[in-house]
């Protein structure tokens, strides 16, 4: 069944300046030359800008890890990407600036902190669960928006502890015009146009990303910023936040770089596992004996009971599911990096200004480093087979010092929302959907997920 499973076709022959254009605007995935999916690595010029692909898993190891202070996301091709939506958080910066912010950020994603965010992803969890076992039988839904709103109401709860007045439609609606603007936006900046050049579809990014930063900046407001008090005991992000101190300086982190940072959890946090579970429903439903045997795991492990920290060491089948998903559909398709100066990566000759890229998406589907890479099985996260496989062939949190800080939070997640929805419903796609993949900095189904709630 696994043939079944919506795929990008590669271009037969090179495309033309204009063709590549519309393929960045679109859909970049759909540029992608198939020998990136067989070769180690491939030069090619994006418009005006030398390009390197890296898919070698060493090679990526060189270039995210030995040398990754050599590499910036912070040049003039940035206003393509999540600067001009996230400013100066996390996400986006690099040097002593991110350093700063890594380390403020840290307590909150301790192995600790994470169980105790448990009963808050199980809450939710069974919120969806029961508004979807309450529709009528046969119901369809947009299964993508329920995961946004499940996933939306976890990340207040844990990144906002009392909460933030923050609508998830509102949001929801925000992210998409959003992301809609960014082939848009790395297309031209890849033109070298000026930034105030006019699109389809500029002004309701703008005015989105307005909408999102004072809905943020009002939530942050409401909380207040107390000079005094344990961060600890507050729990969430905004409170490390609040308390952070620059240790250079003193200073404390001003409120534009708080809401920065709130602003990055809220959409990278919630965006990236609802699409991964999105992802994983859709395979489940084009493997009901897979997803069969999950409910079976589930319901071994927890007796019908919600599930709990102690659960999760049981749920090995559950968590297999999870991450082979997201090496089919990773949540983040590639990385991008400048050089700053002229390099060398694993033997390669790199030129100052080169746009490298990791092709997660590819890398993922390489044919020299999975078997039958297309199929799904998740018999390839087992152990033995980890253990067995390069570090660097598997990259859904990326690699190297910017690694997501979230990653053990989103696995968690993810593996919680699945548990739980998996004793109460069935989700089935509607047949004959395709729904398609359309890369816009996540990987999102181009056409919907539609499934019925049986």
């Amino acid at each position: 069944m696994a043939s079944r499973l919506t795929r990008v076709e590669p271009p037969t022959a090179p495309l033309g300046r204009i063709g590549l254009l519309r393929a960045l605007i679109r859909n970049p995935i759909e540029a992608w030359p198939a020998e990136l999916y067989e070769r180690p690595y491939l030069r090619r010029r994006t418009l005006r800008v030398p390009t390197l692909f890296l898919c070698d898993p060493e090679l990526v190891r060189s270039a995210l890890v030995e040398q990754a202070e050599n590499f910036t996301r912070t040049t003039s091709l940035d206003r393509g990407g999540l600067k001009p939506i996230l400013g100066e958080g996390l996400l986006t910066t690099d040097g002593a600036a991110w350093r700063w912010q890594r380390r403020t950020a840290s307590p909150v994603f301790r192995h600790d902190r994470l169980l105790g965010f448990i009963p808050a992803m199980q809450q939710a969890a069974a919120a969806t669960s029961a508004r979807l076992r309450a529709l009528p039988a046969g119901t369809e839904v947009e299964l993508g928006r329920a995961m946004m709103r499940t996933t939306f109401d976890i990340i207040l709860a844990t990144m906002l502890a009392e909460g933030g007045g923050m609508e998830a439609s509102r949001v929801e609606t925000a992210v998409d015009d959003l992301l809609g603007s960014v082939g848009w936006r790395a297309a031209l900046a890849l033109l070298r146009a000026p930034a105030w050049l006019p699109f389809p579809g500029r002004g309701r990014a703008l005015a989105a990303r307005d909408l999102l930063r004072r809905m943020v900046a009002e939530a942050v407001d409401r909380r207040g910023r107390t000079p005094s008090g344990d961060p600890d005991a507050a729990g969430d992000l905004l409170a490390h936040l609040a308390h952070a101190q620059d240790p250079e300086t003193g200073a404390p982190m001003d409120r534009d770089r708080v809401i920065d940072n709130i602003l990055t959890f809220i959409l990278a946090g919630h965006e990236t596992t609802a699409l991964a579970l999105t992802w994983t429903f859709y395979v489940l439903a084009h493997n009901p004996d897979i997803a069969r045997d999950v409910r079976e795991e589930v319901h071994s492990a927890t007796g019908g009971a919600m599930v709990a920290a102690t659960h999760l060491d049981q749920l090995v089948l559950t968590r297999q599911v999870v991450m082979e998903t997201m090496r089919l559909y990773p949540p983040a398709g590639a990385i991008g990096r400048i050089a700053m100066r002229d390099l060398t990566v694993g033997g390669l000759e790199v030129a100052a200004n080169t746009l490298v890229l990791i092709p997660i998406f590819a890398i993922h589907r390489h044919a020299a480093l999975w078997e039958a890479p297309e199929q799904f099985d998740p018999a390839r996260f087992a152990p033995a087979a980890v253990a067995e496989r390069h570090r660097y062939a598997y990259l859904p949190f990326g690699a190297g010092p910017h690694t997501c800080i979230g990653m053990n939070f989103a696995l968690m997640e993810a593996i919680v929302i699945l548990a739980t929805l998996a004793q109460g419903v069935s989700l089935r796609l509607r047949p004959g959907h395709d729904p398609g993949m359309r890369l816009r900095i996540t990987l999102r189904p181009a056409r919907g997920m539609p499934m019925t709630v049986a």
